[in-house]
């Protein structure tokens, strides 16, 4: 039901998503020819990022615009889902500042001309944002545009676009099954899909060999100038800064303001793709983007709002979307790194969507974590049930509570604390919408 505060932008997306279906469809030729209609404003783009990945494409992405930012050049950003609003899909370049998220008035004139132009044809509402994203990329001046995939890579609506500047992978690992495959070498092969003939491409970090051989078979198939963490470049820690290295240059710089080890491959290639897609890349612009870089909902720290005030005094509080196996690891790894600098039980507030590997999300955290709360999600349709997902921590080998909300979860947490023990380290997470829900809760939605 319409809301009466809603903006005309989302008036206009809840009645798309009213009309059209929000899933995933195996065909390029709807939204082909709805751009055609819109008179092809894909072509009409500056030099494309075109980023794809499981796990890490959205820190890569927002990694390349602090760089190219830190370079003084406008840079356009599609990111999807979004957390909060639907305006942080599209972040306008701005010259010699940081960009912006599009205005209301701005992304309601051109999802009204892109639903016009659609003319009440079939299409999915993902392929008309997408659609969106181009026409306001053309129609604003920009130096260079960062594009996020949204689903796969092949068949995904952003890959209209011919001749990137570069293709990255990021790491690949099992996520949306039913979509892109059961194995990891058939994800890899739809992700390799952003792959162009003779485009430069930069390869991150794989942990699955039958993956990183996909990968590198297409883009030998298709003559693309190749670089790969771990043989091309790559960034490690040294003495509390980061050392990025590749065939052109090793530098010294801070370590990246977004916390994990895992941010230091991210970051990395980020570096490297902003090289192959043909921009300079200086130390000042490395050490300026490490110390700038944002990414709402990975690993964000909350030290202020309504979340920080309900929670126990003294604790630490983060917020994570990720959703799938694979991030499961790499956040534990962040938490477990935590532990080792500042020892504090670790609590999980937890919700997720019943198209996720529940089980191998929560098992990562066996062992290190001593309580989970399960907590609704709003927002989604997939939504599990806290109860549901309480037998699927259970069966991962920890101890759940099913709870009504996030605020219920922290009021609980304060019953059981221990008071011989320090205040907790609370991570909200396992997926994107309640990262979302978190942040909207909290007051601090993304800028």
């Amino acid at each position: 039901m319409t809301k009466p505060d809603m903006s005309e932008a989302e008036r206009i997306i809840e009645r798309l998503m009213q009309l059209h279906p929000k899933g995933f469809d195996l065909s390029l030729d709807r939204i082909t020819r709805l751009l055609e209609k819109l008179g092809n404003p894909h072509r009409r783009l500056p030099p494309v990022i075109h980023v794809a990945g499981t796990n890490g494409k959205g820190s890569v992405t927002a990694f390349s615009r602090a760089l190219l930012e830190a370079a003084g050049l406008a840079v356009h950003v599609h990111t999807s889902p979004h957390l909060v609003n639907w305006n942080e899909r599209y972040r306008i370049g701005v010259a010699g500042a940081p960009g912006r998220l599009v205005d209301d008035a701005m992304l309601a004139d051109a999802l009204a001309r892109v639903e016009a132009a659609n003319d009440g044809q079939y299409i999915t509402v993902f392929e008309i944002l997408t659609a969106v994203t181009f026409v306001l990329f053309a129609e604003q001046p920009a130096d260079v545009v960062v594009l996020e995939v949204g689903l796969g890579g092949r068949f995904d609506a952003t890959n209209v676009i011919s001749n990137p500047a570069v293709s990255v992978i990021m790491p690949i690992s099992l996520d949306h099954q039913a979509y892109l495959g059961d194995r990891v070498e058939l994800i890899a092969a739809e992700k390799a899909g952003i792959m162009k003939t003779g485009s430069p491409v930069v390869i991150g970090y794989q942990e699955y060999d039958a993956a990183l051989d996909v990968l590198i078979a297409t883009a030998e198939r298709l003559k693309c100038p190749t670089a790969i963490y771990g043989q091309d470049f790559s960034a490690h820690e040294e003495h509390g800064r980061m050392v990025y290295q590749d065939e052109f240059s090793l530098v010294d710089a801070p370590l990246p303001r977004l916390p994990g080890r895992h941010q230091l491959g991210n970051a990395a290639a980020a570096i490297r793709a902003v090289k192959a897609a043909g921009f300079s890349v200086t130390d000042r612009m490395i050490e300026k983007a490490m110390t700038s870089v944002e990414w709402p909902g990975r690993l964000q720290r909350v030290t202020r709002g309504r979340i920080f005030d309900l929670a126990p005094k003294g604790s630490e509080i983060w917020i994570d979307g990720g959703h799938n196996p694979g991030a499961g690891e790499v956040i534990a790894e962040a938490m477990a790194g935590f532990e080792e600098k500042s020892a504090r039980p670790l609590v999980l507030i937890a919700g997720m969507i019943n198209t996720k590997d529940q089980v191998g999300y929560f098992k990562a955290f066996a062992g290190i974590a001593e309580y989970v709360f399960t907590v609704p999600i709003h927002g989604s349709d997939a939504a599990i049930d806290p109860v549901v997902l309480a037998h699927a921590v259970f069966d991962a080998g920890l101890t759940a509570a099913p709870t009504a909300s996030i605020e219920e979860a922290l009021e609980e947490l304060a019953k059981r604390l221990d008071p011989a023990k320090p205040a907790p380290r609370i991570l909200i997470g396992g997926s994107l919408y309640l990262a979302g829900n978190a942040l909207a809760l909290n007051g601090t939605p993304p800028q």
